[in-house]
């Protein structure tokens, strides 16, 4: 059973910084990639990053491409979200997104991320 464990959310002032973890079960086989999606209550869930793991190529959505930074850790199947500069509208649920083999694709519990102003 797949497992996706994150991590790191909290409260933070604006201009602060977040870093988000998450973490696969053991024995879960090398993704084809790693996102993390964020959604406010009452709203779709919002595309932020992901992460080849293959070759390491990320993608970040436009609003935060300066801002934050994905990276992961092969080894322990882990993705991670450095998030600097938070704003406000940075405020949201977090979900870990794996893509794995098989066309399986599993989420985390979210984590809460609040920036007040």
């Amino acid at each position: 059973q797949v497992q996706l464990a994150e991590s790191g959310g909290g409260l933070v002032q604006a201009g602060g910084s977040l870093r988000l973890t998450c973490t696969a079960s053991p024995r879960t086989p090398s993704p084809f990639a790693m996102a993390w999606f964020r959604q406010n209550t009452g709203k779709a869930p919002q595309f932020v990053a992901d992460i080849s793991w293959n070759d390491g190529v990320s993608n970040l959505m436009d609003s935060v491409k300066v801002r934050f930074l994905i990276s992961r850790d092969n080894a322990k199947i882990a993705v991670y979200l450095q998030m600097n500069s938070l704003k406000p509208e940075d405020t949201a649920v977090y979900y870990c997104y794996a893509n794995l083999p098989g066309g399986l694709g599993y989420w985390g519990q979210g984590t809460q991320v609040t920036v007040s102003f």
